[in-house]
């Protein structure tokens, strides 16, 4: 069995690329052993900043291919056909022949038994693989015309210890790789995969991400353990850093205690995503400490890099604090005004109109969530009023966070202050919701605004498109509604907010809008009912004729009803439904008439009759009762009660009677009974 090595070494590739660039290049490789049936081959993907390497064994040394007849282009066809059809099979011209068939006359070839060697279709193939390679970034570089993530230095490709030749643009794969040298890279010729490991390995390159990970995450631990600190590694950053260094060095840096007193997300922020440090964080008071991790290429001498860092730090934080400074006093209620000059959507008005819509539905909200709508309607007009501080513009991922502070540095109550921040959440599937009453109101009064606005002008989102992230303000409110357990009208609430637009002169293009943005939350709802693990057939049996627009009340009936449904009386709810209706259907074919649900007792002869009518008035004298005092097993027990009525009727009483008025009178008996089932559910959904 032979064995592949590709090193591609390039200067320094950003982790989002690497990964990137050894997922697609992977793919193409397996598609091309799939091609080939290649099915033992081992595979080592590696990526380093400077690096991608592919290694394969056991493949063949030879492939097999079998005798076969290949049709191309009908006779008559382009010469450009005709060409491709030959270049594409790797023919001979000389076995082209014609042949006549029932469709019309063709191009054949016949190809013969032959093996051809791995190594040729490798070389064949390796730089179409290189060439399809999709970058989200890409560059060029001097004079060539090869654009890649970073520029391409060199290829290094082994086929059995002996270098496979190809051009690729300005470059030829070779049998060298590079290490660092003293003043440049080295190259270092390379004998095959045991020696490229042994050179990279003293080299103290470590290639492999996996052992990179453990090293890095093992002196992380150790440095927060001797720190006595809460081992909190983020795990993005940690794959970020992973694909940093080659040689990693777990440093431990420091900073002015004076930071501390920044607000923590502040800090942290600046620490992660501008720095890719770690923040340490004390065990006894879960507090910050004036520490971070740094994880850094090659060693320390002189301890130069923590010092490089520190500094780096130094100068960020300082920055933060001079605008932290000059923000936190800056009194939010007269920002608000400041808000006019930033536009929330051409058609959509400011930023300052967003937030007098919001306030007005947040007070509307307040009553529903019973929160007081005098701190609803403040939380609402200065929710935005962090937008126009130096300090967000810097730090534009701390939106709400920020403001959060501001209002507290000036006196506002925790409650409002929390709004600030809370009203942009869930911001992902995984984010925690609002819990706070005020937040809530605040939250959904926003996220509604986001909807009627841009289906009032008819900026929707496609099947590939969401550019206003309207599916997230719907997955949001659902969210919100479900888990704090909220129920209410959300046509009222969109009703609402429509009013405020058109109070704003905003011209709503779009009629149909309420109707769409009912349909649209709906089939988020779906999405998430499903991922709860909710059986389909539940689902569609509950919304398919719903009317309403209570989803915490929906959640819970379909939540519910799917527990239910599995059970004995779910069983025999589902086997009567299915037994009347079957009935029912095979005499709408027989008779040509429906059926209204009308019986009439005069024409009962059977005390059966009288009973199952007795049993779905109390059915339906049940849903009399409001929703709230009303359980889904207890219904379902209603219902599955009806079995043994319904067993006695059939079993005593002659449906397809003589006389056609007593017999449409009982099939209007059962319709009446379906009829009150479907009031519950639509049991024709369910899958038996």
């Amino acid at each position: 069995m032979s064995d592949l090595l590709l090193e591609l070494y390039s200067e320094e590739i950003p982790p989002t690329l690497q990964e990137d660039a050894k997922n697609n290049i992977t793919a193409n490789f397996i598609s091309f052993f799939e091609k080939y049936d290649f099915k033992k081959v081992a595979s080592e993907i590696y990526s380093t900043p400077k690096r991608l390497i592919f290694y394969y064994s056991n493949l063949p040394t030879n492939i097999k291919t079998e005798a076969k007849v290949l049709r191309g282009p009908k006779v008559g066809a382009p010469e450009q056909a005709i060409q491709g059809f030959i270049k594409s099979n790797n023919l001979d011209p000389k076995d082209i022949y014609e042949e006549e068939t029932d469709k019309g006359k063709f191009i054949f070839a016949k190809t013969q038994k032959r093996e051809i060697p791995v190594v040729e279709e490798i070389k064949k193939n390796i730089p179409h693989f290189l060439n399809g390679l999709q970058w989200r970034k890409k560059m060029r570089w001097g004079n060539h015309d090869l654009s890649w993530g970073r520029p391409l230095k060199s290829i290094l490709c082994l086929f059995d210890k002996q270098t496979i030749p190809f051009n690729f643009y300005h470059l030829t794969s070779t049998n060298i790789t590079y290490v660092d040298g003293p003043l440049e890279d080295k190259a270092v010729v390379i004998k095959d995969y045991s020696h490229f490991k042994k050179i990279l390995t003293d080299k103290r390159i470590t290639f492999d991400n996996a052992e990179r990970e453990k090293l890095i995450t093992k002196d992380i631990q150790s440095f927060f353990k001797k720190n006595d600190c809460e081992l909190e590694i983020n795990n993005k950053l940690l794959k970020q850093v992973i694909n940093l260094v080659e040689d990693p060095i777990v440093l431990k840096g420091s900073f002015l205690k004076d930071f501390l007193k920044l607000p923590e997300e502040l800090l942290i922020l600046t620490m992660q995503h501008h720095q890719r440090y770690f923040p340490m964080r004390s065990i006894n008071n879960h507090k910050l400490i004036n520490n971070f991790i740094v994880v850094a290429n090659k060693e320390d001498i002189k301890n130069k890099i923590i010092k490089g860092n520190e500094r780096v730090l130094t100068a960020r934080l300082s920055d933060a604090k001079f605008f932290w400074e000059k923000n936190k006093s800056q009194n939010l209620v007269k920002q608000v005004s400041k808000l006019k000059g930033i536009t929330f959507f051409h058609s959509l008005g400011s930023l300052h109109d967003k937030t007098q819509r919001i306030r007005v539905l947040a007070s509307f909200i307040a009553d529903i969530v019973n929160c007081k709508k005098d701190d609803a309607e403040i939380a609402a007009s200065i929710c935005k009023a962090d937008l126009v501080s130096d300090l967000v513009g810097e730090y534009p991922e701390l939106q709400g966070v920020l403001g959060k502070y501001f209002a507290i540095e000036q006196g506002f109550s925790k409650e409002i202050a929390n709004a600030i921040s809370d009203h942009y959440l869930p911001v992902g599937p995984e984010d925690r919701v609002p819990k706070e009453k005020i937040s809530i109101a605040v939250a959904l009064a926003d996220k509604i605004d986001n909807l009627v606005g841009f289906f009032g002008i008819n900026e929707k989102p496609t099947s590939s498109k969401d550019p206003y992230a309207l599916r997230r303000s719907a997955l949001g409110i659902l969210r919100i509604l479900i888990e704090n357990r909220i129920s209410l009208s959300l046509k009222e609430l969109i009703n609402n907010s429509k009013n405020s637009y058109l109070t704003q002169r905003v011209n709503m293009q779009n009629l149909k809008f309420t109707e769409e943005i009912l349909a649209f939350v709906s089939d988020r709802f779906k999405n998430l009912l499903k991922d709860q693990k909710i059986r389909p057939d539940v689902i569609e049996s509950v919304l398919f004729n719903s009317r309403s627009d209570d989803y915490y009340s929906l959640f819970n009936k379909i939540k519910n009803l799917n527990k239910v449904v599995k059970s004995e009386d779910g069983q025999n709810v589902i086997a009567v439904y299915k037994r009347c209706t079957n009935i029912l259907e095979q005499s709408k074919k027989d008779l040509k008439q429906e059926f209204f649900g009308d019986p009439d007792t005069v024409l009962f002869k059977h005390n059966e009759e009288n009973f199952l009518l007795e049993k779905i008035n109390e059915i339906r004298e049940h849903y009399t009762t409001p929703a709230r005092l009303r359980t889904v097993e207890q219904t379902m027990g209603l219902l599955a009660g009806t079995k043994g009525f319904v067993d006695k009727f059939f079993d005593n009483v002659k449906v397809n009677d003589e006389n056609e008025q007593i017999k449409k009178n009982r099939l209007e008996l059962l319709f009446l009974l379906c009829k009150t089932f479907d009031s519950f559910a639509d049991f024709s959904k369910f899958e038996v």
